[in-house]
């Protein structure tokens, strides 16, 4: 099995990458667990309080959760997978089944901040892009998708998005074997990635 770990900050350009990237392999050979489905479930705190929940910091995600998960598909085990809901800021009680593919991948703006994960990935790959780009992208994603304001989403990108990439994200570029530029506009990277992919596919 091989394990892709796929990060970089938000509004990166990393699901497009990831989408490009399947696109180029066999659909029955691959499976994508999103960082998003492990974070940590907050029905029992009041609906006020989970707003202001701090998603940029790792400290928001079940990690033992997901790398138990990881773990399982490893030793051949169909997992059920969380499924998380942002505008009620709750884990749902319906799950997705997984079973084990060939290929892992594994994305998420903090997926290589943490050890244990980290160890288990063959590749790592950091999905870099300019602020501004980033900033662009979290707007429209957050007033499409989580019903936000211009207004909120900026002070949520100064207050938290902004500090918590430059604490935690950012540093991970470090961990990562390939780093791609302009997210997923970088079409050589993609390919590369892809035909990485593809030769250990052949190769089992």
């Amino acid at each position: 099995m091989l394990i892709i770990g796929i990060a970089g900050g938000t509004g990166s350009g990393k699901t497009t990458v990831v989408r490009k990237i399947i696109e180029q392999l066999p659909a029955d050979r691959v499976a994508v667990l999103p960082q998003d489905s492990y974070y940590k479930d907050s029905s029992h705190l009041p609906i006020d309080v989970r707003q202001k929940i701090n998603f940029d910091h790792p400290d928001a995600i079940e990690f033992d959760l997901l790398v138990s998960h990881i773990r399982q598909l490893q030793i051949g085990k169909a997992i059920e997978q969380p499924v998380y809901s942002y505008l009620t800021c709750t884990r749902q009680p319906q799950t997705v089944r997984m079973i084990p593919r060939d290929v892992i991948i594994v994305e998420g703006i903090l997926v290589l901040t943490h050890p244990e994960l980290r160890s288990l990935m063959n590749l790592k790959v950091f999905v870099d892009a300019d602020p501004d780009d980033r900033l662009m992208r979290v707007i429209q994603r957050d007033m499409e998708e989580r019903g936000r304001t211009v207004g909120k989403v900026l002070k949520r990108y100064e207050d938290t998005v902004k500090p918590m990439h430059l604490q935690f994200i950012e540093p991970t570029k470090r961990y990562a074997d390939l780093i791609v530029p302009q997210g997923g506009n970088n079409h050589v990277a993609i390919d590369i990635l892809a035909q990485y992919i593809l030769r250990n596919l052949k190769d089992d």
